[in-house]
């Protein structure tokens, strides 16, 4: 039995009268007519007593008429599944992995639990990158550091909050002391983000070396995380990076305390507004700041030094 026959018979038998139920439908009274006409010939048996000006239910209509409302319902539902699993088969998103070490791999797990048949393409990219492919709609949902500059077609949902620290390669002069301070960075060599990948990065370094009074030469700008923790430990100078970086450099190089130090680093979960009430993106942000928290309450346990992922 086809649906749409049983979706006509149902809005007639409702409305009680099959003009007013052909208007509902955005139908002709005789094309209406005609498919509960063939609905009665398909089963076999007469499920409207028709009267000259008016019908009533038979028996057999009555029967039809319950059961086949809960039969639409059921369809619904399943139409509606379908459509919410054939969405949430590939989620695109950007990450920074300097920023999302800790949170992204666990986020990630739970969410493909929630959403077995899940895709989730990831993506490497500068803060600019992630930005300009969400807004051009080729990543659903971005992980990096909030920008300074508002934008009024990205929605941002803060995640983690994390504290700078120094990275410093084996055989450099501060590998000896256990914590830093401003002026210890004065004259050293730096190494940096590229401005015109990072540029709030950079605002904030530069803006805070003024503010301290600290005279840093730029030796290195990189394009990422890889080439920047290969820089320091080529020796090509200290570096100032988020805490939880420690997941991913080498033992040749350590993170140093810094005090007093920048305004933490806001890492969020961007998307673009349209899409705030997406459920399947929801769900992952959700389960970003679930992950996020269980990162920062297991690096607060932590005792020993800051190295390790954590």
């Amino acid at each position: 039995m086809e649906l749409r026959p049983l979706r006509s018979f149902i809005a007639a038998a409702e409305d009680g009268n099959i003009s007013k139920a052909a208007i509902r439908l955005g139908m002709t009274q005789p094309a209406l007519s005609r498919q509960i006409k063939g609905l009665e010939e398909e089963l076999g048996v007469a499920l409207l007593d028709r009267k000259a000006h008016s019908f009533s239910l038979t028996t057999a209509g009555e029967v039809l008429l319950r059961e086949g409302r809960g039969l639409l319902e059921k369809a619904d539902t399943i139409e509606q599944r379908v459509k919410a699993t054939a969405k949430a088969q590939v989620l695109r998103v950007g990450y920074s992995p300097s920023l999302s070490a800790g949170i992204l791999a666990p986020a990630m797990e739970s969410f493909t639990q929630v959403h077995p048949r899940a895709k989730v393409e990831l993506s490497d990219l500068s803060t600019q990158e992630m930005i300009e492919s969400l807004q051009k709609g080729t990543l659903d949902v971005i992980v990096t550091a909030t920008p300074s500059k508002e934008m009024t077609d990205i929605s941002w949902t803060t995640v983690q909050q994390q504290a700078w620290r120094v990275a410093v390669p084996q055989q450099h002069a501060l590998m000896k002391k256990e914590s830093l301070a401003p002026q210890d960075l004065h004259d050293q060599k730096l190494v940096v983000y590229s401005q015109r990948d990072y540029p709030d990065y950079w605002n904030v370094i530069t803006g805070w070396f003024k503010q301290q009074k600290i005279n840093a030469k730029i030796a290195c700008e990189c394009d990422g995380v890889t080439s920047l923790i290969s820089a320091v430990e080529a020796g090509l100078g200290v570096a100032m990076v988020v805490e939880r970086i420690a997941c991913l450099i080498p033992d040749r190089i350590m993170l140093k305390r810094l005090e007093p130090q920048p305004l933490p680093v806001c890492i969020s979960a961007g998307l673009l507004y349209h899409q705030r009430e997406d459920k399947v993106l929801s769900v992952f942000i959700e389960e970003l700041k679930r992950a996020a928290s269980k990162d920062d309450a297991r690096h607060a346990s932590e005792k020993k030094g800051i190295k390790g992922c954590g």
